[in-house]
């Protein structure tokens, strides 16, 4: 299974294309959000015929002393001759939040045996500046990142105040280290408009729907989608590697995931919502 995360229709609206890193103005909420992965759809040439699996994911942290995303996603997938594999992703990260500088630890594990691993660390002077990858794992390696490349929480950030200034598309190069540390993967998002795709329904699966639905129930959301390309010029006219959709809250909890992997697709229905205690930025010393 490849990492997730996340072809337009190429009907440009409104469209934002160069990152404008800014202050970050987004509040993200420090939680932690339980998904139940099932399939959606396979081709019939897919070699998928079952897939059932959990995905936990964590944000803390805060604007000062940067963000923690921990996520682990586990999925069972049975084939047409009755064969499984058990595919286990996890995922550590800490990026700061002026985006200077990201560490991540990547290991992927197919029924128990690790497969993929990847870690680094990147640093550069300024958000929209060239960075700099010091690779660990798989192999030790240094690389240089293009100016105006997003980390995984910049993206988020601009995906939220794209929204908010009613902006329809936003077109970026993401980096956040995984499937062996080197790809850049271009990414296209389109984004609907607030209330869109259901409304509320996206969160009727919680276990404790009236106290975490009724703290969500005031927030903004949008419906989005995003296709996710290889980078280089002999990918430049490949489909997207997969397509991420969910509906994006202000406060950074995503519900109604899905993911189309072109061959077949899952989809995340969010099970458990719990907000954890916040990392308040320390007053400065007199």
């Amino acid at each position: 299974m490849k990492r997730y995360a996340p072809c337009l229709g190429l009907v440009l609206l409104t469209a934002v294309s160069a990152p404008a890193f800014a202050a970050n103005t987004v509040h993200f909420a420090a939680h932690r959000a339980v998904y139940d992965i099932s399939l959606a759809r396979a081709a019939s040439g897919s070699g998928v015929s079952g897939m059932t699996g959990r995905m936990v994911y964590e944000l803390t942290g805060s604007a000062c002393e940067g963000f923690t995303q921990n996520m682990r996603f586990v999925t069972r997938m049975s084939n047409q001759e009755g064969g499984e594999t058990v595919n286990d992703l996890r995922n550590s990260s800490w990026e700061e939040a002026a985006g200077k500088r990201l560490r991540f630890s990547t290991t992927q594990f197919a029924n128990e045996e690790a497969v993929e691993s990847s870690q680094g660390d990147v640093r550069r002077p300024d958000p929209a500046a060239a960075a700099n990858v010091d690779l660990v794992k798989p192999e030790k390696s240094q690389f240089a990142l293009p100016a105006n490349t997003y980390f995984p929480m910049q993206h988020a950030e601009a995906l939220i105040k794209a929204a908010r200034d009613g902006k329809t598309l936003l077109a970026a190069s993401v980096y956040d280290g995984s499937e062996k540390g080197t790809k850049i993967y271009l990414t296209n998002a389109v984004i609907g408009k607030a209330g869109q795709a259901g409304g509320r329904k996206d969160l009727a699966s919680l276990k404790d729907a009236g106290k975490d639905a009724g703290r969500m129930a005031a927030l903004q959301s949008w419906p989005m989608s995003l296709s996710y390309f290889e980078s280089g010029k002999d990918k430049q006219d490949a489909p997207p590697a997969y397509e991420l959709s969910y509906n994006f809250y202000e406060n950074g909890v995503t519900a109604g995931l899905a993911i189309d992997y072109g061959e077949f697709a899952i989809k995340g229905d969010l099970k458990e919502l719990t907000f954890l205690p916040e990392s308040p930025c320390a007053a400065p010393e007199h």
